[in-house]
């Protein structure tokens, strides 16, 4: 599923009496990247609220909200219980989550820019 220029990808999550296991990138996905962050977090708390100037931000998603947006357009997504979403946001394309059921998220978060918090490719912008 595609919105412009953001990529949305529903994952292949496998499931057993262990629990659930997911790749979030494949090794071409993967070749690219120069940061990687893990975002854990409870109920209620909003995540992101920001748009990288050069960096393109890979999230995989277990949780239920995400918001961006992009050319004026903002999108709402719900995530299904037990489904695992990747979204792939260019350069400029804002981006939030929050946790608005009652189990942990988790974001997976890969970027293209190296995290250097001295000269930051981040740029605050609430959303959500």
């Amino acid at each position: 599923m595609a919105a412009s220029g953001v990529l949305i990808e529903r994952l292949r999550c496998a499931a057993d009496a262990r629990g659930e296991v997911f790749e979030p990138l494949d090794a071409a996905g993967l070749a690219p990247q120069r940061n990687v962050h893990v975002v854990f977090t409870g109920p209620q708390p909003i995540r992101g609220n920001h748009f990288h100037r050069l960096g393109t931000e890979v999230s995989t998603v277990v949780g239920p909200h995400v918001r961006y947006r992009e050319n004026y357009r903002v999108s709402d997504l719900t995530i299904p219980v037990g489904e695992v979403w990747r979204f792939t946001f260019p350069p400029g394309v804002v981006h939030a989550f929050r946790n608005t059921g009652d189990a942990p998220m988790l974001i997976v978060s890969f970027n293209t820019v190296v995290h250097e918090p001295s000269q930051s490719d981040t740029v605050r912008e609430v959303i959500l």
